[in-house]
């Protein structure tokens, strides 16, 4: 007998589902890929998560805990909610850091963004169309929740890598 039960490894993070419906798949990966990155931050101090990654690259952990943050709210409350909705932070990337906020604060934030997000699409279904936010290229371009979804998946997993080199570079640790 199979079953869709939840899992966590042993480091705590959610094994994705490997077989059911698809959305509840696409939010496993996604909630798996949420917990990696805030894995990668766990244990390491203020200055540790201030250290950019390599030359020329400004790129910190903090930073991107606090771009997911940009990019959660982008995704899901810009595209399906309120367009017009600020920055997160001071800008609309979120790398920038601010001596006062540490990873605590982005921390409860981004999970903030993540609550929102899960809110505002919760009553839509994957084929449901929102629009592409910004003032880029594709703003405005009907998207489905699905889209996004894939998206966020591929971004998370992007930005995983990056969190890998950087964490690698702060103290030698590798993988998950």
């Amino acid at each position: 007998m199979t079953t869709n039960a939840p899992q966590t490894l042993p480091d705590g993070r959610p094994v994705p589902l490997m077989t059911g419906e698809e959305r509840p798949m696409l939010e496993s990966w996604l909630d798996f890929h949420r917990a990696t990155l805030e894995l990668k931050c766990a244990g390491l101090d203020d200055t540790q998560l201030r250290l950019a990654s390599a030359e020329p690259s400004a790129l910190t952990l903090l930073g991107l805990v606090q771009h997911v943050a940009e990019v959660e709210r982008n995704w899901f409350q810009r595209a399906f909610g309120e367009a017009g909705l600020p920055p997160v932070f001071e800008e609309e990337t979120g790398y920038r850091l601010s001596p006062g906020r540490g990873l605590d604060e982005a921390l409860t934030v981004w999970r903030r963004e993540i609550a929102c997000g899960r809110e505002v699409c919760a009553g839509l279904s994957l084929d449901d169309v929102g629009r592409i936010p910004g003032g880029g290229s594709m703003n405005g371009l009907e998207v489905s929740l699905r889209w996004v979804y894939v998206h966020m998946i591929e971004e998370y997993a992007r930005h995983n890598g990056h969190a890998d080199i950087v964490r690698e570079r702060i103290d030698g640790v590798t993988g998950a």
